[in-house]
């Protein structure tokens, strides 16, 4: 296997396992199809930090022209450490902090996505305090199925994220409520993983329905937020391609009239990293086989969270083809949850290398250190050159900042 032009294996023996190794090329192709795919609209791209925000996938993005989602003040500040633009940078969350209104106002972002009726109260109250007025877009949930797994669904009424219809109309008809926001847009996101243009298609038309209406009675809007959501290939799906996506949504867009803003994440970065472990033991019980790997549920929680696949293969030529036992693949936490695939025909022995593929999003992301496990090291393939984007841990990082009394 290779990263670009570099053998995987390589890599891993050079860095260490557990090992996540990215492509900036296969990163960037995935942003100038969708950038192009869009062209006729020339939206404002914010990649969704939430995926993947380590400082050197961001910087290599912005660097193209991207913009940022951000849902933390800790986004927030990496976005500052790479010196985004601030007007290139949306802001959502069901829960911002006073503190994380005050410091992005603060900063000059372009507009914060609105969850709620008090949220809203907040960020004016905050606004009023510093003198200044602040550029709001309400969240419309619009309450359409998208066919993905529940917990990433966030268009449904039953879910924390936005408004409905009334609440949103209700809002837009007491703006003068509201006098140090600007509120000049409508924001959505009914989900990620979404494989098909059906729900978008829907929500979308939603969308227009309700952006005439507010319209038409005198609401100043500026700008449609149709969020993320496009899904990628882990195994067999055949998700939409950004050009085929653009053909289904492209002419309801242009119906809104207003100035269109999408926040893709996983469609950018998904298939754009791996994550690398080395086999451990080989455990054959009575009832099941184990491959033992380094790497676990701390460092890819996807599988254990909800039952996610990932497509396993081994970085030994030629093992793929020759006979192997059905074995979970699962690493050395403590947990029965602890697993990175079940039931995969994959030859391996101790000391071979595998690799965890479509493991570029929301895996060192929403990695931890449970165990006491140090996080892994991350690498950049750019150029034909490999550069180390992350360090990885040692014990030490471990306990910095705890104090023992």
């Amino acid at each position: 296997m290779y990263c670009e032009n570099l053998g995987v294996r390589g890599l891993a023996s050079k860095f260490g396992t557990p090992l996540y190794v990215y492509s900036a090329k296969t990163i960037l192709d995935h942003f100038l199809k969708l950038k192009s795919a869009f062209s006729s609209l020339n939206p404002l791209i914010c990649y969704s930090v939430k995926a993947n925000s380590n400082l050197s996938l961001l910087k290599l993005l912005t660097s193209k022209g991207s913009g940022l989602d951000i849902v933390s003040g800790g986004e927030l500040y990496r976005a500052k450490r790479i010196k985004c633009p601030a007007k290139k940078i949306v802001y959502a969350s069901v829960g911002k902090t006073d503190k994380e209104i005050r410091d992005a106002i603060n900063y000059g972002i372009l507009m914060f996505n609105i969850e709620s009726k008090p949220e809203l109260e907040r960020v004016n109250k905050i606004s009023e305090e510093l003198k200044k007025t602040t550029k709001v877009a309400l969240r419309f949930n619009p309450d359409v199925v998208p066919g993905t797994h529940a917990y990433i669904t966030t268009g449904k009424k039953e879910t924390k994220f936005g408004m409905d219809e009334v609440e949103v109309k209700r809002i837009f008809a007491s703006h003068d409520k509201y006098p140090s926001l600007n509120i000049v847009g409508i924001h959505m996101h009914i989900g990620s993983q979404i494989i098909k243009g059906a729900p978008f298609v829907k929500t979308f038309k939603k969308a227009n329905r309700v952006i005439r209406e507010l319209k038409s009675k005198g609401a100043k809007l500026e700008y449609l937020n149709v969020g993320g959501g496009m899904g990628i290939v882990y195994d067999k799906e055949r998700p939409q391609t950004a050009k085929e996506f653009a053909k289904k949504v492209l002419p309801l867009l242009k119906q809104s009239g207003l100035k269109v803003i999408l926040e893709p994440g996983r469609f950018i970065v998904g298939n754009a990293g791996i994550l690398v472990t080395k086999v451990i033991y080989l455990k054959e019980t009575a009832s099941k086989n184990f491959i033992i790997v380094d790497a676990a549920m701390n460092d890819l929680a996807r599988p254990s969270l909800y039952g996610a696949y990932h497509k396993i293969v081994s970085l030994t030529k030629g093992s793929n083809k020759r006979v192997a036992k059905s074995a979970d693949i699962v690493g050395p936490i403590c947990e029965s949850g602890d697993f990175l695939g079940k039931g995969r025909k994959i030859k391996a022995k101790a000391g071979d290398y595998i690799a965890v593929l479509g493991a570029g999003a929301y895996g060192f992301s929403m990695s931890s250190n449970y165990n006491s496990r140090p996080r892994v090291a991350e690498v950049l393939v750019k150029n034909g050159r490999t550069y180390l984007i992350r360090k990885r841990e040692n014990y030490s990082d471990l306990i910095k900042g705890e104090l023992i009394i």
